[in-house]
């Protein structure tokens, strides 16, 4: 794991609150007169957010399960070398919007390319840098949709089906049951007001701000 700052990273199914949560925490950090820099998944530098394009291009149908994951790899080996290793390493608070999870629950899970495939491709991408916390929105993809007024029509993962959706929020939830020690669960039906307290709760609890 890379020393010296923090980097915590937030996950969720479509539409389970991160971009609100994202921008309280934002709010938050700078009143609190942290160092710190937020940033997000597939993107975060010139490159990445070029690779992003395309795999979130709702035109992009025919992309194979194993292209979308290897271009999740390397829009993330780009990411880390680029600005979070950098941002880590000089002693900032790096938050970011999916990383490694995402992948996890999306491609190993959901796609059914398995664990070892996907660990095997990001190997490089996340250089041993893992994050030090990953907090889960835990809500439903039907809940999360019917919050949100269903899928965007423009996003091709959005896009994917219930189904599909289903089987990304099964992976999550296996992945925070065999990580209990890096990813802390909040229930995110809760209000947009009482999630953002239970978030400070847990940074607090885990020493990363005061």
């Amino acid at each position: 794991m890379c020393k010296k700052g923090f980097f915590i990273t937030l996950e969720g199914c479509e539409g389970s609150g991160k971009s609100t949560q994202l921008k309280k925490l934002e709010e938050f950090l700078k009143e609190s007169g942290k160092d710190f820099i937020f940033t997000r998944e597939p993107g975060g530098t010139p490159i990445a957010e070029k690779i992003r394009a395309i795999i979130l291009d709702g035109k992009n149908v025919e992309m194979a399960d194993e292209t979308e994951a290897l271009l999740y790899s390397a829009s993330r080996v780009q990411h880390v070398k680029e600005k979070i290793l950098p941002a880590k390493q000089s002693g900032k608070i790096v938050v970011c919007d999916r990383y490694i999870d995402s992948s996890f629950a999306y491609q190993a899970y959901a796609r059914g390319l398995g664990m070892d495939f996907v660990k095997g491709v990001n190997v490089y991408a996340v250089e041993n840098c893992m994050p030090d916390l990953t907090i889960f929105l835990d809500i439903s993809p039907e809940d999360a949709f019917n919050r949100k007024g269903g899928a965007d029509k423009d996003d091709r993962l959005e896009q994917s089906g219930l189904e599909f959706h289903k089987k990304v929020y099964l992976g999550y939830k296996q992945l925070a049951k065999d990580n209990p020690h890096r990813i802390a669960v909040i229930n995110a039906k809760q209000s947009a007001e009482e999630v953002f307290e239970d978030i400070i709760k847990i940074l607090k609890k885990r020493q990363i701000i005061g």
